[in-house]
């Protein structure tokens, strides 16, 4: 089979615009995380999150593109586009007819729906945009970045809750792999910095509820987290086989090595107290990666901020890892201290963080990690990023019904 290689990345974080200021907020230990500017939030519960700040859509697509879209399209749109620009590839017509995309999404234009539930039920029927369904529908940022580059492979949305944009990198390797491209456009988008997202997760008690340090609130592993913070923004990476790759002289960040994939089958949110779903997606991407446990330098954990979710995946790490893991060999971090959670986003941005992590020797740090969880027994990098070579890395992202899936990201 092929191998699969990343040679673009485009990232639209809370912590930057760009992959480069993305990249090195995160290093720096910089927050995007602060007070909700989006909507009116003075009467809800929480009035912070990870939103995509100084971005204005109209900067980058045309009038036109700005009515057809909800801002989860918008943003992935503009992250695939720099993807591209930072793969310094030209696609032919041949490549084009090949080239398809697969973008995660989670809930999709969530904002929308708020919108035009209140048109349809103060103005009537005849007031809903004919937009509205194509705004909202999840696979519309992979339609709308294929349609905008004019790709003509597999076009389609993975969504699987806070796993779907992992599952669309692995699914996109597949494509790959199997011969059936040997390029491919895969990433994930998520904006629901909405009244009714975040009315919506704060009923479920989910959202950390600390709106007097909004900076602080998103704490891993620590003793006194209390729930994650929702945040918004997109990542798309340009994967191809490493023979076209090399044939072209592509830079190469890192390799997609191996992927797993896994379900709990235990409940709609909660994770399984035994960690096996999450253990086995760890354990069948090593196996496809041929990459033994010990090797690995670097993972990037789904830690939410969530009292239960933390401990029973960092207990599934350390028994994956065993000793490598325990022993402080392994680094482990989240980087969703400093950007908060992207939900379907998330595995797409955090696969591409790996994939710095391997090019550039560097591991970004868990903000907030000031007394750590004694069920928690990794390295769990507090507070400063460190440096050391990464031979390979290890995603991992899990979601509502018990969906998990791991990425191996390794150096060619």
């Amino acid at each position: 089979m092929e191998r699969v290689v990343i040679t673009g990345i485009g990232l639209v974080t809370p912590c930057g615009l760009t992959k480069e200021e993305s990249w090195s907020n995160l290093l720096a230990g910089k927050s995007g995380i602060g007070p909700v500017t989006q909507f009116d939030v003075s009467s809800f519960p929480v009035t912070f999150a990870g939103e995509v700040s100084g971005l204005d859509p109209k900067d980058h697509l045309t009038k036109v593109k700005l009515k057809e879209t909800a801002r989860f399209s918008q943003l992935s749109l503009i992250a695939s586009r720099a993807c591209l620009e930072d793969a310094g590839v030209e696609l032919s017509d041949e490549d084009r007819e090949r080239c398809g995309t697969i973008i995660g999404v989670g809930l999709g234009g969530l904002e929308e729906i708020d919108k035009f539930s209140v048109v349809l039920r103060e103005r009537g029927a005849k007031k809903v945009s004919p937009y509205f369904i194509p705004q909202v529908i999840a696979n519309l940022a992979a339609g709308q970045v294929a349609i905008d580059q004019g790709l003509k492979g597999p076009s389609y949305c993975t969504t699987s809750a806070c796993a779907s944009s992992a599952h669309a990198i692995g699914d996109a390797a597949d494509q790959i792999r199997l011969g059936r491209t040997d390029i491919m456009l895969a990433g994930g988008a998520e904006s629901t910095i909405t009244g009714l997202g975040m009315a919506g997760f704060s009923s479920m008690f989910a959202l950390s509820r600390r709106n007097d340090a909004p900076q602080e609130a998103s704490r891993p592993w620590d003793k006194e987290r209390d729930g994650f913070v929702i945040a918004e923004g997109a990542a798309t990476l340009l994967l191809e086989s490493y023979t076209r790759a090399k044939a072209r002289g592509a830079r190469i960040y890192a390799e997609v090595s191996g992927y797993g994939a896994s379900c709990d089958a235990f409940h709609i949110t909660k994770p399984d107290t035994s960690g096996s779903g999450a253990r086995k997606a760890m354990e069948m991407a090593l196996r496809d990666a041929e990459v033994d446990a010990s090797d690995v330098d670097y993972v990037n954990a789904h830690a939410t901020s969530t009292p239960a979710g933390d401990v029973q995946e960092a207990k599934a790490i350390a028994e994956v890892f065993g000793a490598h893991a325990t022993d402080a060999k392994l680094w482990v971090s989240s980087t969703k201290s400093a950007m908060g959670h992207l939900l379907g986003g998330a595995g797409a941005v955090e696969a591409a963080i790996c994939a710095l992590a391997v090019a550039d020797g560097k591991v970004p740090p868990t903000l907030n990690l000031h007394d750590q969880d004694p069920e928690v027994r990794l390295d769990c990098v507090p507070l400063e990023a460190r440096e050391r070579p990464v031979a390979h890395a290890l995603s991992n992202s899990f979601g509502f019904g018990g969906t998990n899936a791991a990425i191996v990201l390794s150096r060619v």
